[in-house]
């Protein structure tokens, strides 16, 4: 039998959150009872946590023609739930209704000024204790359709024909999370709320800021400035921002974005010359937030404009959220009174990641999914992938994934055998940025100091430092290295590294000090 995928449709509805009133009287009594019956399934064999977060959201929308037809609110929801449920609900409901044959996941978007989409009101119409927390959870759009001229929905399809799930034929429609008509806002992902961030020691601070700016109805603290390094949290916590205000104050408009996508509409702006356009877009929002703005360094027409934005949201009481990778008194290439404004707010860092924190990640992600995994095997890999977040959960998705596709048993011997290129990098990997972070730390100066042309001694010394570890503990070469320390030539950097060789032989201070950073650089 041949697998048949529809296209992409567009459902535009006249009432009931945008379900057409056709569609509406097909759910009679019995279709209601059967999708209760199949996501009461669904919770028993998935748990409480993986269904509130994944299943609860989605809805019925029609049976007919042996189709069962879901709706969620999101892409990145859909194509979750296609790849971890769909077999299931499929199953489930052709057990309780053999002539339903396929199960089709759509994405639906609704453009009236509540924001209350198709999935909300079926799933009102099926579960009306449930529905109000899953109409929050989707939340309100905002200002997503200030034009009658656009359609008021957008539909994505997957289906499953027996179990297999289809990909969905696409048309290159706006992305689910934009925040404007014309997606100046970037997606949001439904995984990275405020409920599924892992608090510990290294991130606390970080947390607590979002969390009360998120729940503020005036501004507590302009801007927020979030740092850290790669795959740390910093996004999560903007998204989680996001997803806050849009839930709990609809009316507010928050446009999230990188800072490489502001400068890009910058640019295009001057092409146009429509740079009246863009600056009422920009400086006529509630909550602007930047992620990665070090990606603007050296762009003085970009820094110039973001100046001048920031200014005049600031000037208004508008709120600003801000990420980099460094504080901004280490942020390279912007000028001094752009790093003077971005310092001006909270200033909140998220530091490298416990082995407590890692592992309690593993431990929330398995109950999220719904998935077991053995505690030496979580405790294995918080202790050996500790890079970054990112890092650590696809080692984790990799296991699962080959647990589920192979039939093997996870087990330590298991996991060391598929993840053996990452444990192997893992045990080599410590960034020349790390230890000059470290350094810096340890021996109380800037980090900018690294890169500097200053030759005190209680600059130069620790630089040297620095580059005596970096050579030590990275496969870069010479060259590689002085370039990372603003541009020296190799020949410093091997002075600098037979310099510190010959003091760790004879100045006990600086051999503690030095074995001490390799220590904290190597665990």
């Amino acid at each position: 039998m041949q697998h048949a995928v529809r296209g992409t449709q567009s459902v535009l509805g006249e009432s009931n959150g945008g379900i057409p009133s056709d569609q509406q009287a097909a759910l009679d009594d019995h279709t209601k009872a059967t999708w209760q019956i199949v996501r009461e399934k669904l919770r028993s064999e998935f748990g409480a946590t993986a269904y509130r977060y994944w299943l609860d959201p989605v809805a019925l929308i029609t049976v007919e023609a042996g189709v069962a037809r879901l709706g969620v609110p999101t892409r990145a929801m859909r194509d979750w739930v296609t790849q971890h449920y769909l077999d299931r609900i499929q199953s489930f409901w052709h057990t309780e209704d053999e002539n339903v044959h396929f199960v089709e996941i759509v994405v639906i978007l609704s453009s009236n000024g509540n924001g209350k989409n198709a999935a909300a009101s079926s799933n009102a119409a099926t579960d009306h204790s449930q529905s109000a927390k899953a109409g929050a959870v989707r939340g309100r759009g905002g200002n997503n359709a200030s034009r009658p001229d656009q359609a008021a929905n957008e539909v994505d399809t997957h289906k499953s024909y027996g179990g297999r799930s289809q990909a969905p034929v696409s048309g290159g429609r706006k992305a689910i999370g934009s925040m404007s008509d014309d997606g100046i806002s970037a997606a949001l992902d439904p995984r990275y709320t405020f409920d599924n961030f892992v608090i510990g020691k290294p991130n606390e601070f970080a947390y607590a800021a979002a969390r009360r700016l998120a729940e503020a109805e005036s501004v507590p603290f302009n801007p927020l400035f979030l740092y850290g390094g790669v795959g740390l949290g910093k996004t999560h916590l903007m998204h989680s921002i996001a997803w806050h205000i849009r839930r709990t104050q609809p009316h507010r408009t928050v446009i999230y974005l990188s800072a490489e996508k502001f400068m890009y509409r910058f640019i295009r702006a001057l092409r146009d010359k429509n740079t009246v356009d863009f600056k009422d877009q920009f400086r006529s929002v509630d909550v602007l937030m930047v992620d990665d703005v070090q990606f603007i360094s050296g762009k003085d027409s970009t820094q110039e404009e973001f100046f001048h934005t920031f200014n005049a949201l600031v000037d208004q009481g508008r709120q600003i959220i801000v990420s980099a990778d460094k504080s901004p008194s280490d942020l390279e290439d912007i000028e001094e009174r752009l790093r003077s404004r971005l310092g001006s707010g909270l200033v909140a860092d998220i530091h490298a990641t416990t082995y407590e924190l890692r592992l309690g990640i593993l431990e929330s992600k398995a109950e999220r999914l719904g998935v077991e995994l053995p505690q030496r095997v979580m405790e294995f890999l918080a202790h050996k992938i500790t890079a970054n977040v990112r890092e650590l959960e696809g080692a984790f998705n990799r296991v699962i994934a080959h647990a589920q596709l192979v039939g093997r048993e996870i087990g330590l011997e298991m996991v060391q055998d598929i993840l053996h290129d990452v444990l192997r990098a893992s045990e080599r990997r410590v960034s020349i940025e790390e230890i000059q972070k470290k350094v810096a730390e340890h021996f109380n100066i800037k980090v900018s100091d690294m890169h500097s042309a200053r030759r005190a001694r209680a600059v130069a010394r620790p630089r040297q430092v620095a580059m005596y570890l970096s050579k030590q503990l990275t496969t870069h070469s010479l060259p590689e290295i002085g370039r990372k320390f603003g541009g020296r030539d190799h020949t410093t950097v091997m002075h600098a590294v037979r310099k510190v060789d010959e003091l760790h032989a004879s100045d006990p201070s600086l051999s503690e000090d030095i074995d001490l950073l390799r220590r904290m650089l190597e665990s």
